[in-house]
């Protein structure tokens, strides 16, 4: 585990590199999706249900599930924004080289932000969102940002999670030969932003999780796998699946508890797993049963089929 010091140091080298490799999308990320599927088959939530979908199916799933994706990233990334501006209107020192960073993240989001957009009003999508304004909901979902939002040890965990997941998903996605070419791109460059995001939520947890309440640390340890499930369930929402004529929820039921999905969700959690056992927020053999399932994982943090 680094020290002061060390945390310190290593986010003045990350505020150096943000410096050096500032990218402006609107400038520098230049083109237009393709009228095609956008994502390959293999790739679509719904792959191991079995559906005997049309060529056009395929073509409009894949679009919205692209656009369902990018409106959440979007969403997220504003409250882990709101988040870091809490921090810095609350840090003793306004100078302290992690400011900087928060800093330099806040911009950095707000890019990419306006690069989703971009593509979502390219996709001009149509699907419906069944919780959209549903008081219950939305007072649920209002209160739960707040919650993270005052909790440093839970934002700092939910932020490695929001990064973590998306960038396995843009691997996989920039990778295949089938996945639209302009999207690629776009992928590529978030993955190459978001490594250095990732960089300072790791060097951070030290510091967070050792002026964390009870309350913050229990829901760490036991609270968080929950919403990190949650989060990844919806990044595909179940109006997606209205558009090309099925039952929306449930779809979104039977593709949430498919092997393939559940899969993907441990790979993509289990990097965030590592570095809560790096900051010695879990230890091995004591791995809490909540994470354990999310990341299919034994008490001592190996694999095991689920």
């Amino acid at each position: 585990m680094e020290t002061q010091t060390g945390i310190v140091g290593h986010v003045e080298r990350l505020n150096r590199i943000s410096v050096k490799r500032a990218v402006d999308p609107d400038q520098e990320v230049q083109g237009q999706i393709g009228d095609g599927q956008l994502l390959p088959d293999n790739l679509l939530s719904v792959r191991g249900l079995g559906l005997d979908l049309t060529a056009e199916q395929r073509r409009t799933l894949g679009r919205e599930e692209i656009a369902s994706i990018l409106d959440n990233g979007i969403r997220f990334e504003a409250v882990l924004e709101a988040g870091f501006a809490l921090q810095v209107a609350l840090a003793p020192d306004v100078v302290d080289p992690r400011v900087t960073y928060l800093l330099h993240e806040m911009g950095e989001e707000t890019r990419h932000q306006r690069l989703f957009q971009r593509v979502i009003r390219q996709i001009e999508p149509t699907a419906r969102n069944p919780l959209a304004g549903h008081w219950l909901f939305s007072k649920v979902d209002r209160y739960g940002q707040h919650w993270i939002v005052d909790h440093a040890a839970l934002l700092y965990v939910m932020v490695l999670a929001g990064e973590e997941i998306p960038d396995l998903l843009q691997k996989l996605a920039s990778e295949h030969p089938d996945t639209d070419p302009f999207l690629a791109e776009v992928n590529r460059y978030h993955r190459q932003e978001e490594a250095r995001h990732l960089s300072f939520a790791r060097a951070m947890l030290p510091d967070v999780w050792a002026g964390a309440s009870r309350v913050d640390r229990f829901q760490v340890h036991h609270v968080a796998p929950t919403i990190i499930r949650q989060m990844f369930q919806f990044l595909v929402q179940p109006g997606v699946y209205e558009t090309i004529g099925l039952d929306g929820w449930a779809t979104w039921k039977a593709v949430n508890k498919l092997p393939e999905r559940l899969a993907l969700l441990a790979v993509g959690t289990r990097p965030v797993l590592q570095a809560l056992l790096a900051a010695n927020i879990v230890q091995p053999g004591r791995i809490p049963t909540p994470w354990r399932k999310l990341c299919q994982v034994d008490a001592g943090g190996d694999p095991v089929q689920a």
